[in-house]
């Protein structure tokens, strides 16, 4: 298949963080394949952004906490524009619930999306990678990864994953001219937060230097930079994006 441009599959991708960085990598010039889990209309909404940009996009459904799907979500991918070549992980779960009061059900479940996605995933994407000798990864993991927090056992233990899995795949692709990177954002605001997570976001800023909350904007601009070829040179990093905060 004749490629003309390059191809980015964003994960978790309709709305706040994930649409902010299927745009910009739009505005790059990338193909993108939008996916989401239960909300088509919304990525069609981020598709639609983003072929004004001029180039293509593909919605494409697909619970990532299930490695079949993972499988078909690449698989669709590369039928659609021949590869993957940038590979964003950013789709979590992120459950508030006493460590003592979660059931294994729970737990796994938020195991399955926050960090066994990357994995299949990176597997699905990484050989056509490693045969064009060029590729991208970004993983997202957050403050979870850093600091953990009382109530969110699963996803610190999956965001602390996730920075593992980044390392040593930096360290495995490498040769191969792939790098792998993580990004951390600290508080951002959302679109859709409910009044409990707008007043813990609003007092995370009396901690943040910059003295505001980030935008998805600003984070999507790290990704697009690790993406772009001015990023060839940086991997098996965790770049935060926090304002200063926590780090």
């Amino acid at each position: 298949m004749s490629r003309a441009r390059r191809t980015a599959l964003v994960t978790g991708a309709g709305r706040n963080i994930g649409r902010a960085t299927v745009l910009a990598l739009a505005q790059d010039g990338f193909d993108v394949v939008v996916n989401g889990s239960a909300d088509r209309a919304a990525c069609e909404a981020v598709a639609a952004e983003a072929r004004a940009s001029g180039v293509a996009a593909l919605v494409a459904m697909a619970d990532v906490g299930r490695p079949e799907e993972c499988a078909s979500l690449a698989a669709e991918a590369a039928a659609r524009f021949g590869a993957v070549d940038v590979l964003v992980n950013n789709a979590a779960l992120r459950p508030a619930r006493p460590f003592l009061e979660m059931d294994e059900a729970e737990w796994r479940r938020v195991i399955a999306v926050d960090l066994d996605a990357a994995v299949w995933l990176a597997r699905a994407c990484l050989p056509a990678m490693v045969a064009r000798g060029w590729g991208r990864i970004v993983n997202f993991t957050g403050m979870n990864a850093m600091h953990g927090y009382a109530g969110h056992s699963p996803v610190s233990v999956a965001k602390h994953g996730v920075w593992g899995l980044t390392k040593a795949l930096a360290k495995e692709f490498g040769p191969s001219g792939i790098t792998i990177n993580a990004v951390s954002p600290g508080p951002i605001a959302a679109d859709d937060d409910d009044a409990a997570a707008t007043a813990r976001r609003q007092d995370a800023v009396a901690r943040i230097p910059l003295g505001r909350l980030g935008t998805p904007a600003e984070v999507a601009a790290v990704v697009r930079m690790l993406a772009s070829d001015g990023g060839a040179y940086v991997t098996g990093q965790m770049i935060q994006v926090n304002g200063g905060g926590q780090t």
